[in-house]
Order: C-alpha cells, then structure tokens, then sequence
C-alpha cells in the first residue's frame, strides 16, 4: 500500500504543477515518519522517496542505525532543542524548524565542529496560534539579519505549518504570505542566506501549498497511514 498511496501522491503533485505552471521535479515529497517502523521506511525508499522527516531526535537516531543501506536524506522538522543538535550535526540534511537564535547558534557551532554547513530553514508562524512555534512574519527579515555571522549554517529558506481546519482553503493565505515573505529576503545581500525552498503542506493540504510554491511537502499520513508506535 505504501508504494501504491507514493504513485497516488506523485500523480496528485504532477496535476497541481501543471495546472500552475510548475515543474513536478520542483516540489520534494517528504515522507514524515514519526511513530512508523524502519520497515514502512525502507519501503518508502523503495518505492522512491529518498527525503525522510523525523520530529524527535531518539526516534531519528535509532531509525538512521537501522538503515544505515539505505541512501535516505534525513530531516529534522520537530521543535529541536539545543542540547540535541550535537547528535544529529554531523550528517543532517535538513533542519526546518530554526525559530530562534540560540538554537541557530548552536547548530552553527556543532557543524563549523564538524566541518562542514548546516541547511536550515526558518519556522515561520502564519496563522497566529499561540500554540505553534516559529517567529511572527513581521520578525523574519529583522530575525534573518541577525544571524548573518553564522558562517556554518545556510538559511535555505521558510518553514510554516497551516492552520489544521477541514477546508485545504483555509491554508492559502499563510502559504502564500510565507512565499512573499520567501521572495523579499531573497533580496538580502546577505552571505548566508539562499532562499530556495518553502516547506509547507502536509496530507490535507499540499495541493494548495504547491500551488502557492512550495518546494517541500511533509506527508505522513498519505504515504504511510495512520499513526501507530513504530517497533
């Protein structure tokens, strides 16, 4: 079923694009595998999908050891916390959720230690929910400048998660202010910073965050079903 629902995603992703111009290749299918097994994992990379999201650093680490054969781009998209980067600088292809500079500090230590440049995305929180991290939209640029001597790490871009409400629809405005937001700080004369991805949509409401520019969807739920403890 997990090869079948990855056909299913990647059709759904190729009519989006071309309904609004874009290139199918543009747009990353991330498969987020919080709670699942190493064995839905590797099918998933079997089946295509080379990029893979985990949200807590444990689970990520036992998964890597798993499958170390396979060719996987690990991402780390939870709420990370400082005193964990150390675990995971080394070899991360991605961090999407930067939001303050302290962590952005340390991810910039830990990987000048490893000897090499950490990608990075910034959490932006659109919808204004106390409840979700990221920096206010209104802070981005001021909070981008800021870390401008952190020469180890890369700020690839935006991250932001919707709104959760039934109608995909109400997703748009957030995906769209974070492209906007994307576009104005690619504008930065700034060394770090190279604004090429947005990470925006999940199950319910990727086509639309397609539709908007994102160059990354985190899909969980579509690829590997629902959520169960991972063993």
């Amino acid at each position: 079923m997990i090869s079948e629902n990855i056909d299913t995603l990647r059709q759904r992703i190729s009519s989006t694009c071309a309904r609004v111009g874009r290139d199918p290749l543009s747009v990353t299918l991330l498969g987020v595998s919080k709670t699942f097994s190493t064995e839905a994992i590797r099918e998933a990379v079997r089946a295509g999908v080379a990029d893979i999201g985990e949200n807590y650093v444990q689970e990520l680490l036992g998964k890597r050891k798993n499958l170390m054969e396979e060719a996987i781009r690990w991402h780390f998209i939870g709420h990370l916390q400082s005193n964990k980067v150390k675990y995971i600088s080394e070899w991360i292809h991605l961090i999407h959720a930067v939001d303050n500079a302290g962590l952005a500090e340390e991810i910039d230590k830990r990987a000048r230690q490893a000897g090499r440049v950490i990608d990075v995305l910034v959490e932006v929180n659109t919808t204004g929910e106390a409840s979700k991290f990221g920096i206010r939209p209104e802070a981005a640029l001021k909070f981008v400048q800021g870390l401008h001597a952190f020469g180890n790490i890369r700020i690839a871009g935006l991250m932001t998660i919707g709104p959760f409400l039934p109608d995909p629809e109400a997703s748009r405005p957030m995906f769209r202010q974070l492209r906007l937001l994307g576009e104005e700080l690619k504008d930065l004369d700034q060394s770090n910073v190279e604004m090429k991805h947005l990470s925006m949509g999940m199950t319910d409401d990727f086509e639309v965050a397609v539709e908007e520019g994102a160059t990354i969807v985190r899909i969980g739920t579509a690829i590997f079903g629902s959520r169960r403890k991972f063993n």
